[in-house]
Order: structure tokens, then sequence, then C-alpha cells
């Protein structure tokens, strides 16, 4: 699965890039009875919600082209938190 986030991260990486945006991290996880794929991101300044929603816009379509998980799972984009 390792090498399966990686390549996610590898290609997400520039069309996000954008946007000004980093993936900070990735994982897939097992929440339930649902797996979720988990990809937060970041960007100087931090980022609002109209970017989450315009990244998600980017990555969602990339995805479903690229079919890389076979399971179902539940896609959660978001920012990272700044204390």
């Amino acid at each position: 699965m390792e090498s399966t986030l990686e390549k996610i991260k590898e290609i997400i990486s520039e069309p996000i890039s954008k946007l000004d945006l980093v993936v900070d991290s990735i994982e897939y996880v097992k929440n339930g009875k649902y797996y979720f794929l988990n990809i937060v991101l970041d960007r100087i300044n931090g980022i609002d919600l109209d970017t989450i929603v315009e990244a998600t816009n980017i990555i969602n379509p990339i995805l479903d082209e690229y079919d890389l998980i076979s399971d179902e799972y539940i896609l959660d984009i978001s920012s990272k938190e700044r204390g």
C-alpha cells in the first residue's frame, strides 16, 4: 500500500501545485466499516475551505482516472493544522 500512496502523491502533486499547494501526508485507513483515503495539504499562510474544494475538484478525477485503489473508499482532503 505504501507504494500506492507514493504513486498518488506523485500524480497529484503537480496539478495541485498550480494552487501553491503541497501534499503534507497521505494515509489509507479503516475506520469502522469504511476505508478512508486521507490527503492532507499545506500552503504558506494556510488553506481556506474554497481552496480545499478546488483541490478536491482537481484530485478526485485524477484518482478516478488512475484507479490505484480497488476497494471502495471515502476521499477526505484537509489542510494541515497550524498551531
